[in-house]
């Protein structure tokens, strides 16, 4: 499922235009970003939990010419899904 698939979801679901569950869609996903920049944690109950985590600074290889790099640390965006998101997938 895309995005688009997923505005037309909602908007067929919640009896809403297309463009409204756009909307509404593009403002979840925007505070959600917003909380995670600030550090935040994101639990969505019996979805799961989005986490802002630092990776360490870590050597790697350029695959086209075979040099050594140094990746700088950075922060990552991990997800752990809930009991029911799992219980659903299986």
């Amino acid at each position: 499922m895309n995005k688009g698939e997923l505005v037309a979801t909602i908007a067929e679901v919640a009896g809403m235009t297309k463009v409204r569950a756009e909307i509404a869609l593009n403002k979840v996903l925007a505070n959600l970003c917003g909380a995670m920049e600030k550090g935040e944690r994101v639990t969505l109950s019996g979805f799961g939990s989005f986490t802002v985590v630092e990776r360490a600074e870590q050597k790697g290889r350029n695959p086209q010419t075979g040099q050594a790099i140094v990746i700088p640390a950075h922060n990552v965006v991990k997800f752990k899904p809930g009991k029911d998101l799992c219980s659903r997938v299986r």
